[in-house]
């Protein structure tokens, strides 16, 4: 038997995996995805800066 360094068998399962992949999403759910991220990130960035102001007015 002979091998060789031909990775076409690697890259076509991992290809196939991904394309599987992305067809399993659904328009709306990407959607609800980036629109929950969004908020979070604000969320987050809110509750982080009003800690920080919180904290600077507790320690003076």
């Amino acid at each position: 038997m002979e091998t060789t360094d031909d990775n076409t068998t690697f890259i076509g399962t991992i290809s196939g995996t991904i394309l599987s992949v992305l067809a399993m999403f659904d328009t709306k759910d990407l959607i609800k995805t980036v629109i929950m991220a969004t908020i979070g990130a604000v969320v987050s960035f809110l509750v982080s800066r009003g800690l920080k102001w919180i904290w600077k007015r507790w320690r003076k």
